[in-house]
């Protein structure tokens, strides 16, 4: 990838994760799975995905646009 596509390509990936961040669409829903509502498992889940995508990112990317010496 190149270096602006590769920015781009995260800034999507991260804009994602800050969108999904609160579920809207379970307000006031009182749906209970596993002991625990669903909403809490939609953070737990989500927490996973980013912790994969921070992860992703700081392996491949990390530092994507800086310039040293600047």
């Amino acid at each position: 990838m190149t270096d602006d596509s590769a920015r781009i390509g995260w800034t999507v990936a991260f804009a994602a994760l800050i969108a999904l961040t609160i579920p809207w669409f379970l307000w006031g829903d009182g749906r209970v799975a596993y002991g625990l509502p669903v909403w809490l498992w939609w953070h737990v889940g989500w927490m996973a995905l980013a912790a994969l995508v921070f992860g992703a990112f700081a392996r491949r990317a990390w530092g994507l646009g800086i310039e040293e010496g600047a």
